[in-house]
């Protein structure tokens, strides 16, 4: 009797189970993001340098932008001279490598023969083309009036990104939304069903403020 009373209870706590996956797989996440965040990021190495699975990598990005932002924007340093002298050092720790390693018994530094294929050029020409179509059929579609909510948040993007951009300085905004890139997919990914609930909440609200807006073409699109 007691064995078949634990068997009875694993089964009900099974089925829980299932019913709490299915539970989670038919929430809706944000952007209407179906695959899990890592999958939805590439599942690459891109993936694991935002989501900070590999910390050293992405921690030596985020020092690396830093200590570039403190040098442009904060000491005053130029691009131009900034190049220059990375080259000289760099040039110069060469050169000096290459003819003092006969004397203390070193290695001359190698170089790999880097040379970029015909193959290479032809999928970066193919992969930038292929982009800019993209984007060119995105604003036309947009541009088309069949899709308010594309050109609403188009609209909205673009005059919160002005907003922005009068408070900063381009290098410090771009400083910021490099930081953003590295921390929000991280932090979206600890409190994934928090945020995907109030993103729905707020995207309920924004469609029911749309519907009340006396736009006959937005109510064409709805009864479609």
């Amino acid at each position: 009797m007691a064995a078949t009373e634990t068997k009875i209870e694993e089964l009900q706590a099974g089925t829980k189970d299932n019913e709490e996956n299915k539970s989670v797989s038919k929430r809706k996440h944000l952007f209407g993001r179906q695959k899990p965040l890592h999958a939805a990021l590439g599942s690459g190495k891109t993936a694991d340098i935002l989501l900070w699975r590999q910390k050293q990598l992405s921690g030596a990005i985020f020092v690396s932008a830093t200590v570039i932002w403190l040098l442009f924007e904060r000491i005053g340093y130029h691009l131009l001279p900034f190049l220059c002298h990375f080259l000289i050092l760099t040039l110069a720790i060469l050169f000096l490598w290459s003819n003092l390693s006969s004397f203390v018994n070193r290695s001359p530094p190698k170089f790999p023969d880097i040379r970029l294929s015909q193959e290479i050029c032809d999928a970066i020409a193919l992969i930038v083309m292929d982009q800019i179509n993209q984007a060119c059929l995105y604003l036309r579609e947009m541009t088309t009036g069949r899709d308010l909510k594309r050109f609403m948040s188009v609209i909205f993007t673009l005059w919160v990104v002005s907003v922005i951009g009068g408070w900063f300085e381009f290098l410090t905004l771009v400083y910021i939304l490099f930081v953003l890139m590295l921390s929000a997919p991280l932090l979206y990914e600890r409190n994934e069903g928090l945020v995907d609930a109030y993103g729905e909440k707020a995207g309920n609200e924004i469609m029911a403020a749309l519907e009340k807006l006396p736009l006959p073409f937005f109510k064409s699109n709805k009864q479609h």
